[in-house]
């Protein structure tokens, strides 16, 4: 039993990179930790130059998600001009590379990006014994961000709130299904099913004990996602478990373990 701050994530268009090959920009299903921790640290007001605070918010927190929808799957096919290769001179900006050269020089590349369209997450932030931030100072900086948050990317925008919650001393499990309100209309819950069809599977990211879901069995996976340089985009590899299960009834969580309201 743990201490977690849970919070919901919903848009239209959401991408969690995964490692890119060439002119190829894959997406997770879920919510990668690095995306989750650009999330926080950009709730929080940390810059991407200050290496400390980053650092500090790497070891405090574990993440934990939960897939909702089933979402569907958008390639958005990319062409760009570049210039040739040339070592005796350096671009400083995007508008040199296009104009500072003539355009027989110019070649096209190709490139695609992945989206999840209409994708519902869960997600559950624990703390470490390292930690430098507390759950309820993340849960404020959620409410009230520093910066503008997005799923991945910066076209990808929220489109709900994300209802923070801080709950005490429950399983993973239950923290992952804690029941949000509808997105569609709180006094018309069942749209959702409608409109965003909720999947009859879940799937479930965690780090930490492999043992968090009893009784099931887990497939352990090391992903390239933990970031260690934002300046140079370098990760390293992390493990991650993961299970996908029916849907079962929501468990029951008592007024005592939500140690906060939501706002």
């Amino acid at each position: 039993m743990k201490d977690y701050l849970v919070f919901r994530l919903y848009g239209p268009m959401a991408s969690w990179g995964q490692p890119a090959v060439g002119g190829d920009r894959a997406t997770a299903i879920a919510p990668t930790r690095s995306a989750i921790l650009g999330l926080l640290g950009a709730a929080l007001g940390i810059k991407r130059d200050d290496e400390q605070q980053l650092d500090a918010l790497h070891t405090s927190v574990q993440v934990a998600t939960k897939q909702v929808t089933p979402t569907s799957l958008l390639r958005d096919y990319h062409t760009s001009q570049v210039p040739s290769r040339n070592n005796k001179y350096v671009y400083r900006t995007r508008k040199n590379e296009l104009l500072d050269e003539p355009k027989e020089k110019l070649n096209t590349i190709l490139s695609t990006r992945d989206y999840r369209c209409d994708g519902i997450w869960v997600v559950a932030i624990s703390l470490t014994q390292d930690k430098h931030f507390s759950l309820d100072q993340l849960k404020k900086a959620l409410i009230k961000p520093v910066y503008v948050l997005s799923l991945g990317r910066k076209s990808c925008p929220l489109a709900a709130p994300l209802m923070p919650v801080l709950l005490a001393s429950v399983s993973l499990r239950e923290a992952l299904d804690y029941p949000f309100p509808s997105i569609m209309d709180s006094d018309k819950p069942h749209l959702d099913k409608i409109w965003l069809s909720p999947n009859k599977l879940s799937t479930y990211t965690w780090e930490g004990s492999v043992d968090e879901f009893p009784g099931e069995t887990a497939l352990t996976t090391h992903p390239w996602d933990d970031p260690i340089n934002r300046d140079r985009w370098q990760f390293k590899q992390r493990t991650m478990h993961q299970i996908t299960v029916h849907q079962i009834t929501v468990h029951q969580i008592t007024t005592h373990q939500v140690k906060v309201e939501e706002a």
